[in-house]
């Protein structure tokens, strides 16, 4: 079941025996992680702060 990878708009197989699913190759899911990790990606949203942040 082709589909394309979120990363480079290639094919990716999104059937469970792709263990890199929903892309196509493990740079591209390494890739994508390192995005979220250096927060280029973020989730919208109000950040009210916590008790634990104010403890730092």
């Amino acid at each position: 079941m082709p589909n394309k990878c979120p990363n480079c708009d290639n094919d990716a197989d999104i059937s469970k025996t792709n263990k890199f699913r929903p892309f196509c190759s493990e740079k591209c899911k390494l890739i994508d992680f390192g995005a979220w990790a250096t927060e280029k990606f973020k989730i919208p949203g109000n950040h009210n702060g916590s008790e634990y942040d104010e403890n730092l």
